[in-house]
Protein backbone atom coordinates (compact mmCIF):
# COMPACT_ATOMS: atom_id res chain seq x y z
CA UNK A 1 0.00 0.00 0.00
CA UNK A 2 1.33 3.45 -0.91
CA UNK A 3 1.82 6.23 1.56
CA UNK A 4 -1.21 8.35 2.51
CA UNK A 5 -1.20 11.78 0.89
CA UNK A 6 -1.21 14.79 3.25
CA UNK A 7 -1.25 18.42 2.10
CA UNK A 8 -0.02 21.00 4.59
CA UNK A 9 -0.53 24.70 3.87
CA UNK A 10 1.25 27.04 6.22
CA UNK A 11 4.20 29.05 7.30
CA UNK A 12 7.89 28.58 7.02
CA UNK A 13 10.13 30.74 9.16
CA UNK A 14 13.72 30.27 10.19
CA UNK A 15 13.94 29.36 13.88
CA UNK A 16 16.50 31.29 15.90
CA UNK A 17 16.47 29.45 19.21
CA UNK A 18 18.12 30.89 22.31
CA UNK A 19 18.50 28.83 25.51
CA UNK A 20 18.74 30.88 28.68
CA UNK A 21 18.19 30.59 32.41
CA UNK A 22 16.20 33.83 32.50
CA UNK A 23 14.56 36.43 30.27
CA UNK A 24 16.33 39.80 30.21
CA UNK A 25 14.35 42.84 31.29
CA UNK A 26 13.88 45.73 28.85
CA UNK A 27 17.24 47.47 28.55
CA UNK A 28 19.16 44.48 29.95
CA UNK A 29 21.66 42.26 28.13
CA UNK A 30 21.94 38.67 29.35
CA UNK A 31 24.38 35.97 28.26
CA UNK A 32 22.51 32.87 27.10
CA UNK A 33 23.66 29.25 27.12
CA UNK A 34 23.14 28.10 23.53
CA UNK A 35 21.93 29.19 20.09
CA UNK A 36 20.67 27.19 17.11
CA UNK A 37 19.44 28.20 13.65
CA UNK A 38 17.15 25.84 11.77
CA UNK A 39 13.90 25.32 9.86
CA UNK A 40 10.65 26.28 11.59
CA UNK A 41 7.18 27.71 11.21
CA UNK A 42 4.09 25.80 12.27
CA UNK A 43 3.17 24.69 8.77
CA UNK A 44 6.66 23.58 7.87
CA UNK A 45 7.13 21.77 11.18
CA UNK A 46 3.84 19.92 10.70
CA UNK A 47 4.88 18.94 7.18
CA UNK A 48 8.16 17.49 8.50
CA UNK A 49 6.30 15.69 11.30
CA UNK A 50 3.86 14.16 8.81
CA UNK A 51 6.61 13.11 6.40
CA UNK A 52 8.65 11.43 9.12
CA UNK A 53 5.50 9.77 10.48
CA UNK A 54 4.98 8.02 7.17
CA UNK A 55 2.93 10.22 4.82
CA UNK A 56 3.57 11.49 1.32
CA UNK A 57 3.53 15.24 2.02
CA UNK A 58 3.02 18.25 -0.22
CA UNK A 59 3.67 21.67 1.31
CA UNK A 60 2.04 24.95 0.22
CA UNK A 61 3.75 28.16 1.32
CA UNK A 62 5.85 31.10 0.12
CA UNK A 63 9.56 31.78 0.64
CA UNK A 64 11.94 34.63 0.02
CA UNK A 65 14.92 34.26 -2.29
CA UNK A 66 17.42 34.42 0.56
CA UNK A 67 19.54 32.36 2.94
CA UNK A 68 16.64 31.57 5.29
CA UNK A 69 14.61 30.36 2.31
CA UNK A 70 17.52 28.17 1.23
CA UNK A 71 17.39 26.41 4.61
CA UNK A 72 13.76 25.52 3.87
CA UNK A 73 14.47 24.23 0.36
CA UNK A 74 17.30 22.06 1.67
CA UNK A 75 15.05 20.71 4.44
CA UNK A 76 12.27 19.69 2.05
CA UNK A 77 14.75 17.92 -0.20
CA UNK A 78 16.20 15.99 2.74
CA UNK A 79 12.78 15.11 4.19
CA UNK A 80 11.21 14.03 0.89
CA UNK A 81 8.55 16.74 1.01
CA UNK A 82 7.04 17.89 -2.29
CA UNK A 83 7.76 21.63 -2.50
CA UNK A 84 6.30 22.13 -5.98
CA UNK A 85 3.69 24.48 -4.52
CA UNK A 86 6.05 26.59 -2.45
CA UNK A 87 5.90 29.99 -4.16
CA UNK A 88 8.67 32.60 -4.12
CA UNK A 89 8.89 36.35 -3.59
CA UNK A 90 11.55 39.04 -3.28
CA UNK A 91 10.35 39.77 0.27
CA UNK A 92 12.46 38.28 3.07
CA UNK A 93 11.68 34.85 4.47
CA UNK A 94 10.17 35.02 7.95
CA UNK A 95 11.91 34.29 11.22
CA UNK A 96 11.01 33.28 14.77
CA UNK A 97 12.91 34.20 17.91
CA UNK A 98 12.43 31.30 20.33
CA UNK A 99 13.49 31.90 23.92
CA UNK A 100 13.81 28.59 25.76
CA UNK A 101 13.98 28.25 29.53
CA UNK A 102 17.11 26.12 30.02
CA UNK A 103 15.75 24.76 33.31
CA UNK A 104 12.07 24.03 32.58
CA UNK A 105 12.19 23.56 28.80
CA UNK A 106 9.27 25.99 28.35
CA UNK A 107 9.38 28.65 25.66
CA UNK A 108 8.27 32.09 24.51
CA UNK A 109 8.20 32.88 20.79
CA UNK A 110 8.08 36.00 18.62
CA UNK A 111 7.22 35.35 14.96
CA UNK A 112 7.67 37.71 12.01
CA UNK A 113 6.04 35.69 9.18
CA UNK A 114 7.64 37.56 6.29
CA UNK A 115 7.25 36.00 2.84
CA UNK A 116 4.74 33.31 3.81
CA UNK A 117 2.22 35.98 4.84
CA UNK A 118 2.15 37.07 1.18
CA UNK A 119 0.68 33.75 0.03
CA UNK A 120 -2.60 34.74 -1.66
CA UNK A 121 -5.99 33.07 -2.15
CA UNK A 122 -5.28 33.20 -5.89
CA UNK A 123 -2.10 31.17 -5.41
CA UNK A 124 -3.99 28.72 -3.20
CA UNK A 125 -6.41 28.17 -6.10
CA UNK A 126 -3.41 27.13 -8.22
CA UNK A 127 -2.88 24.19 -5.85
CA UNK A 128 -6.35 22.74 -6.50
CA UNK A 129 -5.04 19.55 -8.11
CA UNK A 130 -2.68 18.51 -5.33
CA UNK A 131 -5.35 19.21 -2.69
CA UNK A 132 -7.91 17.20 -4.65
CA UNK A 133 -5.55 14.21 -4.68
CA UNK A 134 -4.88 14.32 -0.93
CA UNK A 135 -6.45 12.35 1.91
CA UNK A 136 -6.36 15.31 4.31
CA UNK A 137 -5.63 19.06 4.27
CA UNK A 138 -3.93 20.79 7.21
CA UNK A 139 -3.43 24.49 7.89
CA UNK A 140 -2.76 26.96 10.73
CA UNK A 141 -2.99 30.72 11.39
CA UNK A 142 0.51 31.95 10.53
CA UNK A 143 -0.79 32.91 7.07
CA UNK A 144 -3.26 35.71 6.31
CA UNK A 145 -6.81 34.83 7.35
CA UNK A 146 -8.23 35.23 3.81
CA UNK A 147 -5.61 32.76 2.57
CA UNK A 148 -6.35 30.28 5.36
CA UNK A 149 -10.07 30.48 4.64
CA UNK A 150 -9.44 30.06 0.91
CA UNK A 151 -7.51 26.85 1.57
CA UNK A 152 -10.13 25.43 3.92
CA UNK A 153 -12.95 26.36 1.57
CA UNK A 154 -11.19 24.81 -1.43
CA UNK A 155 -10.44 21.55 0.36
CA UNK A 156 -13.99 21.41 1.71
CA UNK A 157 -15.43 21.96 -1.77
CA UNK A 158 -13.29 19.08 -3.07
CA UNK A 159 -14.51 16.74 -0.34
CA UNK A 160 -11.10 16.59 1.36
CA UNK A 161 -11.24 16.49 5.19
CA UNK A 162 -9.69 19.54 6.83
CA UNK A 163 -7.67 20.15 9.99
CA UNK A 164 -7.29 23.70 11.27
CA UNK A 165 -4.71 24.18 13.99
CA UNK A 166 -5.79 27.69 15.12
CA UNK A 167 -2.31 28.79 16.16
CA UNK A 168 -1.26 31.37 17.01
CA UNK A 169 -4.50 32.18 18.81
CA UNK A 170 -6.95 34.41 16.95
CA UNK A 171 -10.68 35.03 17.00
CA UNK A 172 -12.30 33.37 13.98
CA UNK A 173 -15.64 33.85 12.23
CA UNK A 174 -18.15 31.02 12.07
CA UNK A 175 -17.89 31.23 8.28
CA UNK A 176 -14.35 29.85 8.59
CA UNK A 177 -15.10 27.31 11.31
CA UNK A 178 -17.81 25.70 9.19
CA UNK A 179 -15.06 24.43 6.86
CA UNK A 180 -13.23 22.72 9.76
CA UNK A 181 -13.67 18.98 10.06
CA UNK A 182 -11.10 18.93 12.87
CA UNK A 183 -10.11 21.92 15.03
CA UNK A 184 -7.02 21.41 17.22
CA UNK A 185 -6.54 24.36 19.60
CA UNK A 186 -4.47 24.31 22.77
CA UNK A 187 -5.78 25.76 26.04
CA UNK A 188 -4.84 29.36 25.20
CA UNK A 189 -6.27 29.20 21.68
CA UNK A 190 -9.42 27.55 23.02
CA UNK A 191 -9.97 30.43 25.44
CA UNK A 192 -9.52 32.98 22.63
CA UNK A 193 -12.10 31.16 20.49
CA UNK A 194 -14.67 30.44 23.20
CA UNK A 195 -14.01 32.78 26.12
CA UNK A 196 -13.75 29.72 28.37
CA UNK A 197 -10.58 29.42 30.45
CA UNK A 198 -9.44 25.81 30.26
CA UNK A 199 -7.89 24.55 33.50
CA UNK A 200 -9.69 21.20 33.79
CA UNK A 201 -11.20 18.48 31.60
CA UNK A 202 -14.65 19.82 32.49
CA UNK A 203 -13.63 23.23 31.13
CA UNK A 204 -12.27 21.58 27.99
CA UNK A 205 -15.53 19.69 27.46
CA UNK A 206 -17.55 22.88 27.85
CA UNK A 207 -15.27 24.67 25.38
CA UNK A 208 -15.52 21.78 22.93
CA UNK A 209 -19.31 22.05 23.02
CA UNK A 210 -19.01 25.76 22.24
CA UNK A 211 -16.82 25.00 19.23
CA UNK A 212 -19.17 22.29 17.96
CA UNK A 213 -22.07 24.72 18.24
CA UNK A 214 -20.24 27.07 15.86
CA UNK A 215 -19.93 24.50 13.08
CA UNK A 216 -16.76 22.58 13.91
CA UNK A 217 -17.36 18.86 13.39
CA UNK A 218 -14.64 17.52 15.69
CA UNK A 219 -13.04 19.46 18.56
CA UNK A 220 -9.60 18.14 19.51
CA UNK A 221 -8.30 20.27 22.38
CA UNK A 222 -4.65 19.73 23.26
CA UNK A 223 -3.89 20.10 26.97
CA UNK A 224 -0.11 19.88 27.18
CA UNK A 225 0.97 17.35 29.80
CA UNK A 226 -2.72 16.45 30.36
CA UNK A 227 -3.08 15.00 26.86
CA UNK A 228 -6.00 15.68 24.52
CA UNK A 229 -9.77 15.97 24.82
CA UNK A 230 -11.70 14.71 21.79
CA UNK A 231 -15.36 15.58 21.30
CA UNK A 232 -17.85 15.32 18.45
CA UNK A 233 -21.55 14.57 18.13
CA UNK A 234 -21.10 10.97 19.31
CA UNK A 235 -17.76 10.80 21.13
CA UNK A 236 -16.25 12.28 24.28
CA UNK A 237 -12.84 10.93 25.21
CA UNK A 238 -9.73 12.03 27.08
CA UNK A 239 -6.50 10.73 25.52
CA UNK A 240 -3.51 10.86 27.90
CA UNK A 241 0.04 11.68 26.87
CA UNK A 242 2.61 8.99 26.09
CA UNK A 243 5.74 9.46 28.19
CA UNK A 244 8.76 8.62 26.05
CA UNK A 245 11.37 10.05 28.43
CA UNK A 246 12.35 13.21 30.29
CA UNK A 247 10.92 16.43 28.82
CA UNK A 248 13.70 18.52 27.30
CA UNK A 249 11.78 21.08 25.24
CA UNK A 250 8.10 21.57 24.36
CA UNK A 251 8.51 24.02 21.46
CA UNK A 252 7.47 21.60 18.69
CA UNK A 253 4.96 19.50 20.61
CA UNK A 254 1.82 21.02 19.09
CA UNK A 255 3.21 20.73 15.57
CA UNK A 256 4.27 17.14 16.26
CA UNK A 257 0.75 16.27 17.42
CA UNK A 258 -0.91 17.87 14.40
CA UNK A 259 1.43 16.23 11.92
CA UNK A 260 0.93 12.81 13.47
CA UNK A 261 -2.82 13.29 13.86
CA UNK A 262 -3.08 14.18 10.15
CA UNK A 263 -1.12 11.11 9.06
CA UNK A 264 -3.25 8.76 11.11
CA UNK A 265 -6.49 10.22 9.74
CA UNK A 266 -5.09 10.05 6.19
CA UNK A 267 -4.37 6.37 6.76
CA UNK A 268 -8.00 5.77 7.69
CA UNK A 269 -7.68 5.55 11.46
CA UNK A 270 -10.61 6.79 13.54
CA UNK A 271 -10.38 10.02 15.53
CA UNK A 272 -9.35 8.36 18.81
CA UNK A 273 -6.67 6.25 17.14
CA UNK A 274 -5.45 9.37 15.37
CA UNK A 275 -5.33 11.34 18.62
CA UNK A 276 -3.31 8.57 20.27
CA UNK A 277 -0.92 8.50 17.32
CA UNK A 278 -0.54 12.28 17.49
CA UNK A 279 0.13 12.09 21.23
CA UNK A 280 2.84 9.50 20.61
CA UNK A 281 4.54 11.71 18.02
CA UNK A 282 4.41 14.65 20.43
CA UNK A 283 5.54 12.49 23.34
CA UNK A 284 8.78 11.68 21.55
CA UNK A 285 9.35 15.19 20.21
CA UNK A 286 9.45 16.76 23.68
CA UNK A 287 12.40 14.55 24.65
CA UNK A 288 14.56 16.32 22.05
CA UNK A 289 15.81 19.81 21.31
CA UNK A 290 14.50 21.84 18.38
CA UNK A 291 11.28 21.89 16.39
CA UNK A 292 11.57 20.16 13.01
CA UNK A 293 14.70 18.24 14.11
CA UNK A 294 12.79 16.83 17.10
CA UNK A 295 10.14 15.10 14.99
CA UNK A 296 10.31 11.29 15.30
CA UNK A 297 10.30 8.73 12.50
CA UNK A 298 7.51 6.20 11.99
CA UNK A 299 9.34 3.24 13.51
CA UNK A 300 9.91 5.22 16.72
CA UNK A 301 6.22 6.12 16.96
CA UNK A 302 5.08 2.55 16.34
CA UNK A 303 7.51 1.25 18.98
CA UNK A 304 6.23 3.74 21.58
CA UNK A 305 2.60 2.85 20.89
CA UNK A 306 3.40 -0.86 21.18
CA UNK A 307 4.88 -0.25 24.63
CA UNK A 308 1.52 1.12 25.81
CA UNK A 309 -0.75 -1.52 24.26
Amino acid sequence: MGKAQVVVMGSYVADLAFRTEKLPAWGETYMGEDFKLGPGGKGSNQAVAAARAGAKVSFISKLGRDAFGDIARKTYGEEGIDATHVFETDSPTGAAAIIIDAVKGENAIIVVPGACFELTPQEVEQTRQVIAESAIFVTQLELSLPTVEAGLRLAHSLGVPTILNPAPGHELPDTMLQYCDYLTPNETETEILTGIRVVSLTDAEQAADALLSRGVRNAVITLGAQGVLVKNATTLQHVPVYVAGPVVETTGAGDAFNGGFAVALAEGKDILQAARFGCAVAGISVTRHGTAPSMPFRNEVDELLQRFT
